[in-house]
């Protein structure tokens, strides 16, 4: 089976600014103090990925999961390493990224797919079952600024499942809005893993990651600390993983 992702050494550092006034960043100067310092946000990250298999990555608040996301997707590009892919792939990386605020929900629906990849003639085609996915018909005329989180991921949802993408990535999509919606969005998901699309989801819920995952990934300060089974990341985050009931609360965390 041929690889779609493959990450080899990537290493990711960012310059973070030490003030926060302009005031701070006189004296700093002054002083002749450092202006920035370095962070380093991922250390030698390497695993691959087949086609059609599915990859939950996990760890807690600021361990460089999203980072990891946004390599893969190209949105950033490595300090150190590479990172190869192979076909489409659809980002659901931030909620309400790829939006513009000042145009209608309709409007945004044609923007997204373009960034997606759709040629207008895909969206037209598609344009009445991305409306009956969302549930947003009565919204769509308004603009996407008025729009809640909530709303965001609904119409973002449904755009990008109805790509003809290879590749998903997810970054925590389903830690907002109601659960019918969301239950809805995890039965999708499932089926596009059952058409052999590979996907990357990014999730804090151990029941999200082992229901949609066969492999799991975890990341500590950067750095990856296991990388193997789905069960097996899940249990070195010290949860059981005996899975809830899918009506039970899948909140994000």
């Amino acid at each position: 089976m041929a690889e779609a992702i493959i990450v080899e050494g990537v290493t990711k550092s960012f310059k973070l600014a030490n003030h926060k006034t302009i005031k701070k960043l006189a004296v700093n100067a002054a002083k002749r103090r450092p202006l920035s310092r370095s962070f380093t946000a991922l250390k030698d990250i390497s695993f691959k990925l087949d086609e059609g298999e599915s990859i939950g990555l996990m760890g807690l608040n600021g361990s460089g999961k999203s980072t990891l996301l946004k390599l893969i997707s190209g949105v950033m590009s490595p300090d150190e390493g590479q990172v190869l892919t192979r076909g489409r792939i659809a980002g659901l990386i931030e909620v309400g990224a790829g939006f513009h605020p000042e145009l209608s929900g309709r409007e945004n629906i044609y923007l997204n797919g373009a960034i997606l990849g759709m040629s207008q003639q895909e969206i037209d085609a598609k344009l009445d079952s991305i409306i009956d996915f969302s549930e947003m018909g009565e919204f769509l005329g308004s603009e996407v600024r008025t729009y809640s989180s909530g709303m965001f991921m609904r119409l973002a949802f449904a755009v990008a499942v109805h790509t003809e993408c290879d590749i998903f990535l997810m970054d925590e999509m389903l830690a907002v809005g109601d659960q019918p919606f969301k239950r809805k969005c995890l039965k999708r998901i499932s089926e596009l893993k059952k058409e052999g699309r590979t996907m990357v989801f990014v999730s804090h819920s151990p029941k999200q990651v082992l229901r949609l995952c066969n492999r799991g990934l975890v990341l500590e300060h950067g750095a990856m600390v296991y990388e193997g089974t789905a069960e097996g990341a899940v249990r070195k985050l010290g949860y059981d993983v005996a899975e809830d009931d899918e009506d039970s609360n899948d909140g994000g965390g």
